[in-house]
């Protein structure tokens, strides 16, 4: 199974940037769909954005599109999650996904997930 570890979140005021990473281990990090999801307690978990197994093509939700940007480095087994922009309503609690199958397309449901992260504290406020 593949272990997730997330980094990089934090606070940040409204406008500014922050880079969220996840380092794997494990597991076919390479043949794997990858993607990044938020949550705010007594919420559903939100899928964000996602990258294809072959990196190739990416999925944004709509609130994200144009400020989030997820990219993937094969040698590194990490994924990254880049965000501008931000805004009072993206804080949450990030988590970084892994899909439970290989070679899988980038958009990613909550049924699709074999391994989460521990998920890292996004906070946008003045």
């Amino acid at each position: 199974q593949v272990q997730l570890v997330e980094s990089g979140g934090g606070l940040v005021q409204p406008g500014g940037s922050l880079r969220l990473s996840c380092v794997t281990s494990g597991g076919t990090f390479s043949n794997r769909a990858m993607g990044w999801f938020r949550q705010t307690p007594g919420k559903e978990r939100e899928f964000v954005c996602g990258i294809s197994s072959s990196g190739a093509g990416t999925y944004y939700a709509d609130s994200v599109k144009g400020r989030f940007t997820i990219s993937r480095d094969i040698a590194k087994n990490t994924v990254n999650l880049q965000m501008v922009s931000l805004k009072p309503e993206d804080t949450d609690v990030y988590y970084c996904a892994a899909d439970r199958k290989l070679f899988g397309g980038s958009w990613l449901g909550p049924g699709d997930i074999g391994s989460w992260g521990q998920g890292t504290q996004v906070t946008v406020s003045s």
